[in-house]
């Protein structure tokens, strides 16, 4: 078997990629830097309404977007938009995992139904997709699966339980996936994004006094990470310079999790 020529493609023209979480935050710039790379998109979100924008920005760039209502937390949703996708490009060639949530509470206050939200959402879901996904990429004998992870699945934080135990099963699953579907050729990386200024983050941001001053002060590089910075990320690992890189959690953290 010869080496791929890799120098030069961090490219996805031709390819067909499917973001969870696509209508804000990490998974709009995902699902943007995607199309910018050549890829064709099915965009998923719990409501197609809020699709609009990226669909249109997708579109801007010569793009095919594909726009479906899922919640990642009903199994039965789940399964239908890994049909829907393949049945209207024929295949899915990248799985971007990026739906997903926090509720901060002090681990003595944690809910039963916080707890539920959060992992049926950031863990039970996301695994799910890979799940209903994975067949059709074992099938085709190529995939490429990069899911969204946190610094917080890395290190521990106050206040974040349920979060950092759901983004701790992010990185390990990753490793699952990736030693079983290697050898169909389905590469499953994560990514592990500091904090990011988003509409799920911006609100903790501007509540919390001294929050974001605590937050830099953990980062070496000072600052908050851009969503940019993060789909730059996704966009390598869903590429072939990629291609021999797998169960990886790679963390765009500024520093964090040097310490």
């Amino acid at each position: 078997m010869s080496a791929p020529q890799v120098w030069h493609e961090v490219r996805l023209d031709g390819r067909v990629a499917l973001v969870t979480g696509a209508s804000s935050g990490l998974g709009y710039a995902s699902a943007l830097a995607l199309a910018e790379a050549g890829a064709d998109l099915v965009v998923a979100s719990r409501s197609v309404e809020r699709l609009a924008n990226i669909c249109r920005a997708i579109e801007a760039r010569g793009r095919q977007a594909f726009p479906l209502a899922v919640d990642v937390r009903d199994l039965a949703q789940v399964r239908r938009m890994a049909d829907a996708a393949v049945e209207r490009f024929g295949r899915i060639d990248i799985l971007v995992n990026s739906a997903g949530l926090n509720i901060p509470q002090p681990a003595l206050e944690v809910t039963e139904e916080a707890w539920d939200t959060i992992m049926d959402t950031n863990a039970k879901g996301l695994f799910f997709c890979c799940q209903a996904v994975g067949r059709y990429m074992v099938a085709q004998r190529y995939g490429r699966i990069v899911n969204i992870g946190s610094t917080m699945g890395l290190v521990g934080m106050a206040d974040r339980a349920a979060y950092c135990a759901s983004k701790g099963a992010v990185s390990q699953l990753t490793k699952v996936l990736a030693i079983e579907w290697a050898p169909y050729n389905v590469t499953v990386n994560a990514v592990a994004p500091t904090f990011v200024e988003t509409p799920l983050t911006r609100p903790y941001f501007e509540r919390i006094p001294g929050f974001r001053e605590e937050v830099l002060r953990r980062i070496p590089m000072g600052r908050l990470g851009f969503p940019e910075e993060v789909a730059a990320a996704v966009v390598f690992l869903a590429s072939e310079a990629a291609s021999m890189i797998t169960g990886v959690t790679l963390p765009v953290d500024g520093g964090w999790t040097a310490w």
